[in-house]
């Protein structure tokens, strides 16, 4: 099995990037990406049971592994919620797997999202690692529309190996994760109220 385009990259052009960048004398100190976990809960479907099964279709599709089910962990009456009832899919993307649906995430996946500008470069949890929320499948080549029963979220979080969220943003950055940028960002609605 050939070495996946993402992985390549990251031997050949990132290592280099981020140690001349971020000052590193030995490229084993460069922050590698460990896992990718896609997650989607269904906590708020009427048909609890049903939507989770859908979740996990929908998840083995996109990403080419099985999840796992997640169980509640105690009763919560309000939402009509019993303890270790099923509540949503998790699957860990390693390795190989983890490559491939990180390059199909930025090259297909991402522009294919409706006026797409970016994605935030704010969430970050302090330690390097991030995570974005993608509204629905129907983003994702590998759904057929006219097979969608319901609109499933998901939450996709990269761990990574850095120290820091500026380590972690570097890292991700040189792998063409299509940040927006906070500048431009902030920037515009100034420009529009002065009238530019």
């Amino acid at each position: 099995m050939s070495t996946p385009v993402l992985q390549q990259k990251y031997k050949d052009k990132v290592v280099p990037a981020l140690k001349e960048k971020l000052g590193y004398a030995n490229p084993h100190q460069v922050p590698r990406l460990e896992k990718i976990v896609v997650t989607s809960c269904m906590g708020k479907a009427p048909d609890r049971k049903v939507a989770v099964d859908d979740a996990v279709n929908e998840i083995a599709k996109i990403t080419g592994q099985k999840p796992s089910i997640t169980f509640s962990k105690k009763a919560v009456a309000n939402f009509k919620l019993r303890e270790n009832e099923p509540l949503g899919a998790r699957v860990t993307l390693r390795g190989p797997r983890m490559w491939e649906f990180l390059h199909r995430f930025i090259n297909v996946t991402a522009p294919n999202i409706r006026d797409f500008r970016g994605i935030s470069p704010k969430n970050f949890d302090g330690r390097g690692n991030y995570a974005v929320g993608v509204p629905d499948q129907t983003i994702f080549p590998e759904i057929e529309l006219d097979q969608v029963k319901r609109t499933i979220g998901f939450d996709l979080i990269f761990v990574t190996s850095a120290k820091t969220d500026d380590e972690g943003r570097a890292l991700l950055a040189e792998l063409g994760l299509p940040f927006r940028d906070i500048k431009k960002a902030e920037d515009a609605p100034a420009a529009e109220a002065a009238g530019a």
